[in-house]
C-alpha cells in the first residue's frame, strides 16, 4: 500500500462510519473547502437512507438496500463518481477515518496497516459499539482502492498526553493494568482543533496558551490545555464518565450500580442501558435536546428547570476544577451544538466566576455570529470564546499532513 501523498492530489475523504451509520465530507485541502459531503443512515436496517451533497449542487436523497457497511460505503462512493469525485481520482491522497478508540497505543493520526487493524480490534473491549463500525468503514475503503492511503485519526490521541496522576484511577494497580482501566478521554479532534483556534483568536501560539475547552452537544467533555497539550480531561475509560449529557449521567457514585443491583433486581444490560441512554437530560426531564429543555424551562417548567441547573452545577465545578488543574487560564472555549448556541448555557456556567476573572458580556454572548468570536468584556482576566469545532477539517488536516511527509 501507498503511503505518500500521490502526484497532484490535495484531496482527503474524511468517514465516521458509525454502528448504524456513515458520514463522509471530501475535503479540497489547498483552500479547505468542502467538494461534498454526506450521510448514509439505517445501515442494516432494512430500508437505508442516502443524503449527498455536491458543493453548489443540490442535495440528492434516496433510498437503497444497505445490509451491512460495505454496501454502505459503496453506496456513497457511487454518489461521488456520479459528481466526478471518485475515490479513482488521482486528487485523492486519503481517507482519514474517525476511530474513537487507540488506547494507549495511538497517540497520533496513523497510516493504517495489518498491524493497526490488529490493535484497534484488540481494543474493541474498550469501545464495542463505535471501533467495530471504524474498522468496518477502513477495511471496505481499502477494498475500494487499496492504493490511496488510509489514515486512522483517534478521538482519544489528544489526551495521551495527560500526566499519570490524572489518568489514574485510585484502584488496584494490577487490575486496572490487566483490564486497560484507566482515564482516556474523548472528542480528541475536536479539543484539539478548538483549543488551537482559540490561541489564533487571541493571536497568540497554542504553546503560549492555556485553555479550557468545552465541547457541549449531545455527548459532552471538557479539557484543560496546558500549551497545546492535554493534561485532564471530563470523559474517562468510557464516554460515560464527566459532564452531564444528552442521555448520559456523567459522574456518577459507581455504589449506584451495586445498589441497583442489589435492590432493583437489575443486571449489567439494564444498568449500562440506564446510565448511557436514560440519563442526563433525558433522564431528568424527558427531554434531550438542549432547545427543547430551555423552551421548557422558560415557561417555567420544573423538571426542565431543575434539569438544567444540575446540568450547569456540573459544567461549573469543571470550569473551576480545571481553573485549579491548570493555575492559569488565559481562556474558556465553548463549542459544538450546544456550546455553539445556547446563549443561556454559556452565561449560565460562567455565571458567579468572576472572582476566577471569567465571565461574559450579555450584549455579546447573545449576538448572532457563525465565526470564532470573544463573548467576554474587554476587561475580563480570562477570555471567554465562542469557538465553531471541525472534527472533519481536523481529520483531515492530520490525514494529510501524514501521507505528505
Amino acid at each position: 500500500m501507498a503511503h505518500g501523498r500521490r502526484s497532484g492530489g490535495e484531496r482527503v475523504l474524511v468517514l465516521n462510519s458509525g454502528s448504524s451509520s456513515v458520514k463522509y465530507q471530501l475535503l479540497d485541502m489547498a483552500d479547505h473547502s468542502r467538494l461534498a459531503s454526506g450521510l448514509v443512515e439505517r445501515i442494516g436496517e432494512g430500508a437505508g437512507r442516502l443524503a449527498h451533497t455536491p458543493a453548489g449542487g443540490e442535495r440528492r436523497e434516496r433510498e437503497a438496500d444497505l445490509p451491512d457497511h460495505r454496501a454502505a460505503l459503496r453506496a456513497a462512493a457511487g454518489e461521488l463518481a456520479a459528481d466526478g469525485l471518485g475515490l479513482d481520482a488521482p486528487e485523492l491522497v486519503a481517507v482519514g477515518h474517525r476511530v474513537v478508540h487507540g488506547g494507549r497505543a495511538f497517540t497520533e493520526p496513523t497510516v493504517v496497516d495489518e498491524r493497526v487493524l490488529a490493535e484497534i480490534e484488540r481494543l474493541v473491549p474498550l469501545a464495542p459499539l463505535h471501533n467495530p463500525a471504524n474498522l468496518a468503514g477502513i477495511r471496505t475503503a481499502m477494498d475500494l482502492n487499496p492504493d490511496v492511503p488510509q489514515v486512522a485519526v483517534f478521538d482519544t490521541a489528544f489526551h495521551t498526553t495527560l500526566p499519570e496522576h490524572a489518568a489514574r484511577y485510585a484502584i488496584d494497580t494490577a487490575t486496572a493494568d490487566d483490564h486497560l482501566i484507566r482515564k482516556y478521554g474523548f472528542h480528541g479532534t475536536s479539543h484539539a482543533y478548538v483549543s488551537r483556534r482559540t490561541a489564533a483568536l487571541l493571536g497568540r501560539e497554542p504553546a503560549e496558551v492555556n485553555v479550557i475547552v468545552l465541547h457541549l452537544g449531545n455527548g459532552a467533555s471538557a479539557s484543560a490545555v496546558a500549551g497545546g497539550r492535554c493534561v485532564d480531561t471530563s470523559m474517562g475509560l468510557t464516554p460515560l464518565e464527566g459532564l452531564v449529557m444528552g442521555t448520559r449521567s456523567g459522574d456518577t457514585d459507581p455504589a449506584v450500580v451495586f445498589h441497583l443491583a442489589r435492590v432493583a433486581g437489575m443486571d449489567v444490560a439494564d444498568i449500562d442501558a440506564l446510565l448511557n441512554q436514560r440519563s442526563g437530560l433525558v433522564g431528568l426531564c424527558g427531554d434531550n435536546d438542549m432547545r427543547e429543555v430551555l423552551r421548557r424551562r422558560a415557561e417555567g417548567d420544573a423538571e426542565a428547570g431543575l434539569a438544567f441547573d444540575v446540568y450547569i452545577h456540573r459544567l461549573r465545578k469543571y470550569i473551576g476544577a480545571y481553573c485549579a488543574v491548570l493555575g492559569r487560564v488565559d481562556a474558556v472555549a465553548f463549542t459544538a451544538g450546544v456550546g455553539e448556541n445556547a446563549a443561556p448555557v454559556r452565561a449560565a456556567a460562567v455565571a458567579g466566576l468572576e472572582g476566577l476573572g471569567i465571565e461574559v458580556d450579555g450584549a455579546a454572548n447573545t449576538a448572532p455570529g457563525g465565526g470564532p468570536r470573544l463573548i467576554s468584556p474587554e476587561h475580563a482576566r480570562v477570555a471567554v470564546a465562542v469557538v465553531p469545532t471541525d472534527e472533519e477539517l481536523e481529520i483531515a488536516t492530520q490525514a494529510y499532513a501524514l501521507v505528505g511527509s
